[in-house]
């Protein structure tokens, strides 16, 4: 009879012992709590819109906004603005500078007997003759690709036309497309 209980005893106690690690198998897992950060606040652009709007004026807009976000911001369209001159899917960049045309302007070159004078309208830089400190105001343009502008122009020559810009290394339809309505060609340098 001895035997037969401590068989008994032997069993309950490893049934206690199986129960005690299957209890500590399960529980969750014990760790440091995980504590949530805020979201970071989306990066603002500051872009300076001018010409044919409402408010000309610097405007602070989302990260990712386009030039029809940038013209909204501005109170939107003059009345003699020209909607064509402009794109307004373009994606805009931290401080550059959008320019709306009024209907009919365009830059003007007179000519005179000794050689022809170029007049520039505000905003278009003529990329046959601006330094490198008004080239690098053009988004997507810094000093290094404002050297390769100029170097380019002094082994080739001046710009046919605005898209000849592509031919430059580094610039590509992307940048093309956030310049094409900020620059013209009309002087040779």
């Amino acid at each position: 009879m001895r035997n037969t209980l401590t068989y008994i005893g032997f069993g309950v106690l490893m049934g206690l012992l199986s129960a005690a690690l299957i209890f500590i198998a399960a529980a969750p897992p014990r760790s440091s709590p995980i504590t949530l950060l805020p979201s970071p606040a989306p990066a603002k652009l500051a872009v300076f819109v001018s010409g044919a709007v409402q408010n000309s004026g610097v405007f602070e807009l989302p990260s990712g906004s386009r030039v029809d976000s940038a013209i909204k911001a501005a109170g939107g369209w003059a009345a003699n603005a020209d909607y064509e001159a402009i794109n307004l899917a373009a994606l805009l960049s931290d401080g550059q500078k959008v320019y709306v045309k009024t209907i009919g302007e365009e830059t003007l070159v007179q000519a005179d007997s000794e050689q022809a004078t170029t007049i520039e309208l505000p905003g278009l830089i003529d990329i046959n003759t601006a330094t490198a400190e008004q080239l690098d105001q053009l988004p997507g343009i810094g000093p290094a690709k404002s050297a390769e502008i100029i170097a380019y122009r002094q082994k080739n020559g001046a710009f046919d036309k605005i898209e000849d810009i592509q031919n430059v290394s580094g610039i590509g339809p992307a940048i093309f497309e956030n310049i094409q309505d900020l620059i013209t060609v009309t002087g040779a340098p």
